[in-house]
């Protein structure tokens, strides 16, 4: 991006600095240093409320001063989605991590947005509770992030997504409002079902203070199987059969790569005569193929695409498509790497969602995106460009956003008029 084309950022000036001191404290208000750049903007303030209120009032105060705000929880998923148009503040959850209510015995717990997913669920292991997700980086991703980008992994065939585990959610809208939805209601919206609403939103609707997750017990025993095929189409085959099954599996992905033949994972939890069942009932269903004991890191597979360093010539994107076209899918995906001289693989869930790791010159990137996102949005399905290269030529990371766009215009419209929030990020440059 060269000096014409940088996005601008509005001047900070020093009555707003000090409305923002007045405010939170000196403490929480500091300069930006480089490693707060977004998208190669440099912000100018980080703040760091302590509680909801501070947080709404200190954003009121930016939508009024006209300042674009960075919304931050780990950190961890900035770079998703497109540059940001426009980077004055960054509006930090880090001191929002607390676990404000576990109610065990109804299976829920209300959280703040700035607490990690590993603090989260170790809380709730001490009564033998999880929020059965599978995010990326649990150690640093908070619940306001995961909920932004709508981060979940392969437990979403068993327990869903994020939006059928949440049940209720605090937001900060830029003119200062504190909004509620859903469970453990303090004041309601009518009219918007928030908590699927800024799921997936990328934070451009609103700043989530706090959520409200249903909850599943922590399973006794675990155990996986690797299955071995030999080309896509078995691949397809074994999982459309465990799909039609009887098994009661809570995880099944598949791995591809141009250079090893496709394995097929599936997930089991339960009692240990249970698991004896199972295991032995995908035996029988898989009787002409290998099958063997899979370590429990195989469910981290995707975290490993981004084991990169950040000089790599790398592209990372999800992909969704109908389950029953993954063979297809593989196929497109090694004619368009082939034709542009790409290294790659690729997991998919058997839910049709899925990743893909491309490696090679950042030329190349271009041409294989482009023509894999138009094969797979002619399918229905769609392509999301998650990380990119700094030296590759311009690409929109999200493609059509189909008939959904002024539906979507009108919301952020109504929420956040200005484009205070994350401006630019999000499709259509919401």
């Amino acid at each position: 991006m060269d000096a014409a084309t940088q996005p601008q950022s509005t001047t900070l000036t020093r009555a707003l600095h000090d409305q923002f001191v007045a405010l939170l404290g000196p403490d929480q208000v500091r300069p930006t240093t480089p490693s707060d750049a977004v998208s190669a903007v440099q912000p100018q303030l980080v703040l760091e409320p302590v509680n909801e209120q501070q947080l709404a009032d200190a954003l009121r105060i930016a939508n009024e001063g006209g300042l674009a705000v960075i919304l931050r929880g780990g950190g961890t998923k900035l770079g998703w989605g497109n540059p940001t148009a426009r980077a004055d503040l960054i509006l930090s959850t880090s001191r929002l991590n607390r676990v404000l209510e576990h109610a065990w015995a109804d299976l829920t717990v209300t959280v703040e947005a700035g607490c990690t997913v590993q603090a989260l669920q170790q809380t709730l292991a001490q009564h033998g509770q999880r929020l059965a997700i599978d995010p990326l980086w649990p150690e640093k991703a908070t619940v306001g992030g995961i909920l932004s980008t709508n981060d979940s992994g392969a437990l979403r065939l068993r327990f869903g997504a994020l939006r059928d585990l949440i049940i209720g959610v605090t937001i900060a809208l830029p003119d200062g409002t504190l909004a509620s939805s859903g469970g453990k209601v303090v004041k309601n919206v009518a009219g918007y079902d928030l908590p699927k609403l800024v799921t997936g939103a990328l934070g451009t609707l609103g700043v989530i203070t706090r959520a409200v997750f249903r909850l599943h017990p922590l399973p006794r025993k675990t155990c996986s199987f690797s299955i071995a095929v030999s080309n896509p189409d078995e691949a397809q085959k074994s999982v459309l059969a465990i799909q039609d099954s009887k098994l009661a599996h809570v995880a099944l992905q598949s791995h591809f790569s141009v250079e090893s033949t496709p394995t097929v994972d599936i997930l089991f939890e339960g009692t240990e005569a249970g698991l004896d069942a199972q295991a032995a009932h995908l035996r029988s269903l898989c009787q002409s193929a290998k099958i063997s004991d899979a370590p429990m890191s195989v469910w981290s597979a995707r975290q490993y695409f981004w084991s990169f360093s950040d000089s790599a010539e790398t592209v990372i994107a999800k992909i969704s498509i109908l389950p029953a076209d993954l063979a297809r899918t593989i196929e497109l995906i090694r004619r368009s790497a082939d034709s542009s001289h790409l290294h790659w693989q690729s997991l998919m869930y058997a839910t049709g969602l899925g990743w893909l790791l491309l490696e090679g010159s950042a030329d190349n990137f271009h041409g294989a995106l482009t023509s894999l996102r138009s094969e797979l949005e002619k399918m229905g399905g769609s392509l999301a460009v998650l990380y990119r290269p700094s030296n590759m030529p311009e690409f929109d990371a999200w493609g059509s956003p189909g008939n959904s766009l002024l539906l979507m215009k009108a919301v952020k419209s109504r929420l956040d008029p200005s484009h205070t929030l994350n401006p630019g990020r999000f499709l259509g440059g919401l």
